[in-house]
């Protein structure tokens, strides 16, 4: 791990503020990333990954988020992509596509849509089977990596073109969390540049400015039957679990790395800074600000390292402390982040500081891959399944 930690460190670290007032990154940089195994680490080294485990990759992706929380981001939609081809592809599907997530190419994994956000049973972009390809038609929203990527992996309800039906119309509530019922759903890797295929960035997001966040459009984009992972339709909380249980991993070392970064920069300000004669630091309310941002950092390490020795272990527990993780560090992720402005004020207010920046981030954390709401759901769930 020091190889990759001094890596990006030697290729981020000092950039992230100008990066995120242009709001894009050097498609080089990603490049040189992903063609070395660091943009989706844990892939097995069979395929060219690093094959790290949840852990290893855990601490990487704080170190990783502790610099700039756009190429974190990046690294999330890449792993996401390359897990669901791992988890749900065939032996051939991983061979096709992981060598080229793992050679340098870029990908992005896009689920929501205008109607679609928390509730994915809502989803309808459209997958039509027409011979030996399958169509999509839809559209899909606010696709974090999607501006970069060469391969997109796509979720859409399944239609058997041939025999005039569609599966999984019923698809029940709560998809979006695991819980659903339906059925009938499919998850296609996508060329960026095939016909039909538009993308549009969102404009000015409030955080991960250069995370690459687009709308994508599909318009009877034909692609090969081939690139349906699995080879047939699934259930569709299948389908979105696979790959939100890795992006809810990544974003809560994620917010593990806001954290540390927040709680270095707060540090320092408060030990230099003096105030009526005296460091900032030794006012008590100042310091009380310190602590505070110190239990939430360690608050969240612990949860996220619980969650990945349960990831490693193949434990039962693994799902419900995922979203623990990911419930827990966001959050702290927020509230840590707004502390830690309150200790900078003017020195941390100014566009692009990495506190103002770690201000914006953490909130868009709070929201992606199950806002907290969801989380909360999805939690009480477990507590009550857990004492019947």
């Amino acid at each position: 791990m020091d190889e990759a930690t001094a890596t990006v460190t030697a290729l981020v670290a000092g950039a992230a503020d100008a990066w995120d007032r242009a709001g894009l990154l050097p498609v080089g940089l990603l490049r040189e990333l992903g063609a070395a195994g660091w943009l989706c680490a844990q892939v097995p080294a069979a395929y060219g990954g690093r094959g790290l485990s949840s852990a290893a990759g855990g601490a990487f992706t704080a170190h990783v988020g502790s610099l700039c929380g756009s190429v974190r981001s990046v690294m999330t939609s890449q792993g996401m992509a390359a897990w669901t081809v791992e988890r749900l592809g065939t032996a051939e599907q991983r061979t096709a596509f992981l060598p080229r997530l793992t050679g340098g190419a870029l990908a992005a994994a896009g689920f929501s849509e205008r109607g679609a956000g928390s509730d994915l049973s809502a989803m309808t972009t459209r997958v039509r089977r027409d011979g030996d390809a399958v169509v999509l038609d839809g559209h899909k929203v606010w696709v974090t990596a999607a501006h970069y990527a060469d391969l997109l992996v796509l979720f859409g309800r399944y239609e058997d073109g041939d025999a005039g039906t569609e599966h999984g119309a019923g698809a029940g509530a709560g998809a979006g969390d695991g819980t659903g019922t339906g059925d009938g759903a499919v998850a296609v890797v996508v060329p960026a540049d095939t016909p039909g295929v538009r993308v549009t960035r969102v404009a000015d997001p409030l955080g991960c400015r250069a995370a690459g966040h687009a709308d994508i459009a599909l318009d009877a984009v034909r692609v090969p039957a081939a690139h349906v992972l699995g080879g047939s339709s699934l259930p569709l909380p299948l389908l979105v679990t696979t790959a939100l249980a890795y992006g809810r991993m990544s974003v809560a070392w994620g917010c593990v790395g806001i954290l540390r970064g927040c709680l270095t920069a707060a540090a320092r300000h408060a030990a230099t800074r003096e105030q009526f004669g005296v460091p900032l630091g030794e006012h008590q309310l100042v310091a009380r600000h310190l602590a505070e941002l110190f239990a939430a950092e360690q608050t969240a390490t612990r949860v996220c390292e619980h969650a990945s020795r349960c990831w490693d272990e193949g434990s039962p527990e693994q799902v419900a402390a995922t979203v623990l993780a990911k419930h827990v560090s966001a959050g702290n992720a927020a509230r840590g982040a707004a502390t830690a402005l309150q200790v900078l004020a003017s020195a941390g207010a100014q566009d692009g500081h990495l506190v103002a920046r770690a201000h914006r981030d953490a909130k868009l954390m709070e929201i992606i891959e199950g806002s907290n709401e969801m989380c909360q759901l999805m939690l009480a769930r477990h507590v009550l399944g857990s004492s019947a």
